[in-house]
């Protein structure tokens, strides 16, 4: 496979991963998240990227958001052990499609999420460009070496990281898309749109800029942002836009599908749409569905 042609058509993305894995029945609590079951039963993510195929979707995104080879250790897992995790993760993705053209996209989640303290949704961890670089690029290079046709640097919280993750996946020989997490219309760090996506504008190994795990109605803005500012394609997979309720425990709020907002992404220039955290199958199928008279 190669990389997505983002010129014309729509492509559809999944869904939460650990919104399908958790619908199985399987726990996903713990630093790893999804990784988790990468150590414990692959045949759960492969089952889980399978029910994203059979709905409509035509990327897929690893199981790796959230894993690391700190966090891997932490697990008992080696280092060359996690090495072939991170490519495993790939490789379900890819034995997932069945045999359909469906593309993998080799997830890189943020050094917040990684520390599973919530902060992916803060960003300015204190760290220099220099230590996020060191930190991300070894993740990179384990998913790189199996072969996705992109890399997903994504739900990244500020400016910094982004150029961290960019400096870091240089030399992989695999394209990217850049994906942050955003709020009240600016990073959630705060800066501008412009500027976050401003920092991928000249870059050529950039498939498409965007955001997710984010609210839907955040959506359009950054997409009409993102598209001015660099005039790439531009990616757009939010969460269903209910609130998690930490003291309760549970979500809040009403849950809406990607679908309800699809086209008029796709006309401000969305070619990679799809869904995030409490996005299932049904969600993408609709979404799928709905955007099938641009594909």
């Amino acid at each position: 496979m190669s990389a997505p042609p983002l010129t014309g058509r729509p492509l559809v993305l999944d869904g939460g991963l650990s919104n399908e894995l958790v619908a199985q029945g399987h726990a996903v609590a713990g630093e790893l998240w999804t990784a988790r079951l990468l150590v414990e039963d692959q045949a759960a993510v492969r089952a889980a990227h399978a029910a994203y195929v059979r709905a409509g979707a035509e990327v897929l995104i690893s199981a790796s958001y959230q894993a690391s080879f700190e966090g891997f250790a932490r697990h008992g897992v080696d280092r060359a052990a996690a090495e072939r995790l991170f490519g495993d993760s790939v490789r379900l993705a890819r034995a997932a499609a069945g045999g359909r053209r469906v593309w993998v996209a080799g997830s890189v989640g943020p050094y917040g999420a990684v520390a599973a303290d919530g902060g992916e949704y803060r960003g300015r961890y204190g760290l220099s460009v220099g230590e996020l670089v060191r930190f991300h690029r070894p993740r990179i290079a384990a998913l790189a070496a199996a072969g996705p046709d992109v890399l997903a640097l994504e739900t990244v919280p500020d400016v910094v990281e982004a150029e961290a993750l960019l400096r870091a996946a240089e030399g992989c020989g695999v394209p990217v898309w850049l994906s942050y997490t955003v709020e009240g219309g600016r990073t959630r760090a705060g800066q501008s749109l412009e500027e976050a996506f401003a920092l991928a504008a000249g870059d050529d190994r950039v498939l498409a800029v965007g955001v997710n795990c984010c609210a839907p109605e955040e959506v359009l803005p950054a997409v009409e942002v993102a598209a001015a500012t660099t005039g790439k394609p531009v990616v757009a997979y939010p969460n269903s836009g209910e609130e998690w309720d930490a003291a309760g425990r549970r979500w809040r709020g009403r849950g809406r599908s990607p679908a309800e907002y699809a086209v008029a992404w796709r006309d401000a220039g969305a070619r990679l749409i799809g869904g995030c955290c409490r996005v299932g199958p049904a969600g993408i199928a609709e979404l799928a569905a709905r955007l099938a008279p641009f594909r």
